[in-house]
């Protein structure tokens, strides 16, 4: 899941349309923004609001130039799988710490998502996003090609992060956390960049569930 405005270089005092998608190698599906859903919904900068049930998903009014970051954070759904299906993803996501006990039952996840979109970015070379917004799995830009994951505000070591261009998502860059939570990402090609990060944890008790992911993912546009 990703956030995708209608332009990533707005003029001060535009409106832009905020939309959410969900899909592969960035070919989305509309999602319509749901109070009963998402429980942020916000940006740094400018006045977002909002639209129930609708697709764009908010519009944002921009007020000055710079970067302006918007945040979406979900409430928990819910899905099950098969254990090869789930072994499957398991696998694609780089979450080989994961070891279930599958005893010939369906695995029941609940998936959290912790999206963002970077808006009036003009070089990738400073430090434009360091400061995290409060999500629970966060990507940070940082400066000279480097991307700092975050879980509960914390470094998270050895996760796998994707990045792919939306005009050849195929192309993807991978690499993994060091220690420190950081990784160096090599992003030449021009246009719009989706960088995402998958962390997995048990479910506690109340929740009904085996496990609870949580889906990060970090777009922003590269000027030819």
């Amino acid at each position: 899941m990703w956030i995708e405005p209608a332009t990533f270089t707005p003029q001060p005092g535009q409106v832009v349309a905020i939309r959410l998608r969900v899909g592969q190698e960035l070919i989305g599906d509309p999602i319509p923004y749901s109070t009963e859903l998402a429980k942020q919904f916000t940006t740094t900068s400018g006045k977002l609001v909002p639209r129930e049930g609708g697709d764009p998903a908010g519009l944002l009014r921009t007020e000055q130039p710079g970067i302006t970051t918007i945040a979406y954070f979900s409430n928990p759904s819910s899905v099950e799988q098969t254990p090869e299906k789930f072994d499957r993803y398991l696998k694609d996501e780089g979450l080989d710490k994961i070891k279930p006990t599958y005893n010939g039952k369906p695995v029941r996840e609940l998936f959290t998502r912790c999206a963002k979109a970077m808006l009036g970015v003009t070089s990738l070379d400073v430090t434009p996003s360091a400061k995290p917004l409060g999500l629970p799995l966060e990507l940070i830009v940082e400066s000279n090609g480097t991307y700092r994951l975050l879980w509960q505000n914390r470094p998270l070591a050895g996760a796998l992060v994707v990045a792919m261009n939306k005009k050849d998502p195929e192309q993807k860059v991978t690499a993994r956390t060091t220690a420190d939570g950081r990784v160096k990402l090599s992003l030449s090609q021009p246009g719009m960049w989706m960088i995402k990060a998958v962390h997995m944890i048990p479910a506690t008790p109340a929740e009904n569930a085996d496990f609870h992911s949580y889906w990060a993912s970090l777009t922003f546009e590269i000027a030819k």
